[in-house]
């Protein structure tokens, strides 16, 4: 009898992803910009790969429904579900700032965009909502109403104190003067301890994997739970990582190399995942199967650059989404 092939240690998600989440970066991944609708049955048994029930991933279908992330049709008794033209531009522009995202930290001018406020106490949901959207922004707190950061936000900072009708504001942008208080450093509001263990947790987690994919040891089924669970994972650090210029980063920051895991492993389990992808749409809709097709860092990259030139040129969004449509297919059939 042929011994198992063995297999390989994969990591899995330390927190099982949310239904909604796993729906829609498997559809950004294999589906955008196609017109056909996928059975909900076939959904079902794509997200059952990640141990969601069949009640979980419907319920996840017909809330991203309600928030106009999916659209639905029906043909006799079957539901079926698609992305919506209009948000296939916004998966490739998330997706192409995910894969280059940590790529190379930002240049510096050595000036700080300074935000300074007061907000009396009898407005504090306005001071809150302030400091999210400051958050958001990429500042940070030096002081409780003095907040920082050493990117151009000059023009995105007045305006937004100008949404929320706050006055007595000053928006500068200066260097600091060197040999002040420690505790007085601009650089000083940003914690980058926690991303720091997250990222060096990152590509220790995921690093092995390579030698796996070398092996040859990663099969369909694991590559499509594997990328998946890979891009999720990933996805929170272009959220929460101010991307601060090379001059105010630790000396022990592991972001080039967690980038350079993620991004490698990406594109080399995008085929495997490809395959497993079509085996389960295939025991449904066995006409969709075909189309299923997965997109690496460079054909995202070229999609990406394809929407910059027909903006340049002032096309229509259907006219954007024909051509990167037409980009996407032919990429897919070279493969």
């Amino acid at each position: 009898m042929a011994k198992d092939r063995p297999r390989a240690e994969l990591p899995r998600a330390q927190n099982g992803a949310e239904p909604q989440l796993l729906l829609t970066s498997l559809l950004g991944d294999f589906w955008y910009w196609r017109d056909e609708h996928i059975p909900a049955m076939a959904l079902v048994k794509l997200l059952a790969e990640f141990d969601v029930s069949s009640d979980g991933a419907r319920a996840a279908m017909r809330r991203l429904v309600a928030r106009g992330l999916l659209d639905t049709s029906r043909s006799g008794r079957t539901t079926a579900y698609g992305i919506p033209a209009r948000t296939s531009e916004v998966i490739v522009e998330r997706t192409h700032r995910m894969l280059t995202f940590g790529a190379s930290a930002p240049e510096w001018d050595g000036q700080w965009t300074v935000v300074a406020f007061s907000v009396p106490e009898q407005d504090r949901s306005l001071r809150t909502t302030l400091r999210s959207r400051l958050r958001v922004l990429r500042f940070a707190a030096l002081y409780d109403g003095v907040w920082v950061s050493p990117h151009d936000l000059g023009t995105e900072a007045r305006r937004l104190l100008g949404e929320l009708g706050i006055d007595s504001a000053t928006v500068l942008r200066c260097t600091a003067v060197p040999g002040g208080p420690k505790g007085g450093d601009p650089a000083s509001a940003f914690d980058l301890t926690p991303l720091a263990d997250g990222y060096r947790d990152f590509a220790e987690r995921y690093e092995p994997l390579l030698d796996s994919l070398d092996a040859g040891l990663i099969s369909p089924a694991e590559a499509l739970r594997t990328r998946t669970e890979l891009r999720v994972a990933w996805r929170s650090f272009p959220e929460t990582d101010p991307d601060l210029p090379a001059e105010l980063l630790p000396s022990a920051w592991d972001r080039p190399r967690a980038q350079r895991v993620f991004v490698q492993i990406y594109d080399r389990l995008g085929p495997l995942a490809e395959v497993r992808f079509r085996q389960i749409l295939a025991t449904v809709a066995p006409e969709l199967a075909e189309l299923v097709s997965h997109h690496d860092s460079a054909a995202i990259a070229a999609l990406y650059a394809s929407l910059g030139d027909r903006r340049a040129h002032g096309d229509t969004p259907f006219e954007q989404a024909t051509q990167a449509r037409r980009l996407a297919e032919a990429a897919h059939a070279k493969r």
